[in-house]
């Protein structure tokens, strides 16, 4: 049943929880942390840990992808970003740095649109998946629902296994300006012969369109970083991710019953700072997750400590803020896998997540989905 809310006369709100409103529940039952599993599939691909890295220049370059891929993650590159448009992308991120340093707080996202007003390049965007390609990691790529169908056809011929369609929010068709054709999803995913990945979603409703539309792995929520998106402050749009995984992962039940066997991967993307935040995802049924800001804390992240999401580049109407990082430095397998000098769970995320798996009795991720939650409040 709802949990209805009476916000004024004649006007009702549903109740909705957060990450940090729920706890995971331990049951009676522990086991070794070296006898759980936190491997995952989609499609034919296979990664040792859950994690699909959020699509920003500031954590990802062709480099990071196959780092993260070596160490069993995902990592996907902004086909729309900065590799896309700079020869010499180093350089152009050596900018923002210096903008960092401007009084004016609004240098960074100024010079950031500065810098995605270059055209795309195909051949440039070629180049770098031809790096993480040659490397024998799994080659990823963003783009967003408005250049999906001028992108893609790149895209397949530089070799791309996986292809995510991602903005703030997505629908199973977009409506594009003037006379342009929408971008029906359904038919996309259809004429592709890769897996595509799409969202971010906030409800049953829209996660059930988008899985409707053949897609592999649909994605809740839109990226939030406290402290650097700012969708809620400039649309008003807000998800709150518990409750938001939980419907898609309903919507993900619902939609294998429908289909007699189809199963549709849910990733969980937004409020993802802590290792306690990954593992309260998964608990709550998401199959892995999006993790941009605390891959800034890697000494390779690109950024040179800065974070960012692909909507502060918006030419009109910004949605991120180019921000500091965690305040700790460590190289990109210490953060995901420890050893932990830090008792806030900023390094060593996937080992707090397999520790989480052992102390509350859980093999696998699949199981852990069914672990116990309560809620804060």
């Amino acid at each position: 049943m709802r949990d209805l809310v009476e916000i004024g006369m004649g006007r009702t709100a549903r109740r909705a929880y957060d990450l940090d409103d729920v706890e995971i529940v331990p049951s009676r039952r522990t086991r070794s942390s070296a006898v759980v599993s936190t491997a995952w599939q989609i499609d034919a691909y296979r990664f040792d840990i859950p994690l699909v890295t959020h699509p920003t220049d500031a954590v990802v370059s062709p480099a990071t992808a196959v780092e993260v891929g070596k160490l069993g993650g995902l990592g996907v590159l902004n086909a729309e970003g900065l590799w896309a448009r700079h020869a010499d992308a180093e350089r152009a991120l050596l900018r923002l740095v210096d903008a960092a340093k401007d009084e004016d707080r609004t240098a960074l996202v100024r010079t950031l649109q500065e810098l995605h007003s270059a055209p795309v390049q195909p051949e440039l965007l070629a180049e770098a998946m031809r790096q993480v390609r040659e490397s024998g990691v799994t080659v990823a790529a963003r783009v967003s629902p408005q250049r999906a169908a001028e992108l893609t056809p790149h895209l397949i011929a530089a070799g791309v296994e996986i292809l995510v369609v991602q903005g703030t929010i997505i629908s199973a068709e977009h409506v594009a300006h003037d006379d342009a054709d929408p971008l029906d999803l359904k038919d996309f995913i259809g004429g592709l012969d890769v897996p595509v990945i799409a969202g971010g979603v906030s409800d049953y409703r829209t996660a059930m369109h988008l899985m409707r539309t053949g897609a592999a792995g649909v994605i809740v929520g839109h990226g939030y970083t406290p402290g650097v998106t700012s969708t809620d402050r400039v649309l008003g749009i807000g998800v709150p991710m518990a409750t938001a995984i939980i419907d898609a992962a309903a919507a993900r039940r619902d939609y294998l019953d429908e289909t007699g066997g189809r199963y549709v991967h849910v990733l969980a993307d937004g409020g993802m700072t802590s290792s306690g935040d990954i593992a309260k995802a998964i608990a709550c049924g998401a199959d892995a997750v999006v993790v941009g800001a605390p891959l800034a804390a890697a000494s390779e992240a690109p950024g040179h400590g800065l974070y960012w999401t692909a909507a502060a580049a918006h030419p009109n109407l910004p949605r991120s803020r180019v921000a500091a990082g965690p305040d700790i430095e460590v190289d990109l397998k210490t953060l995901l896998f420890g050893p932990s000098s830090d008792a806030e769970g900023s390094v060593n995320l996937f080992g707090g997540l397999r520790r989480a798996m052992a102390k509350t009795g859980y093999s696998d991720l699949k199981e852990f989905q069914r672990v116990g939650l309560s809620v804060r409040r």
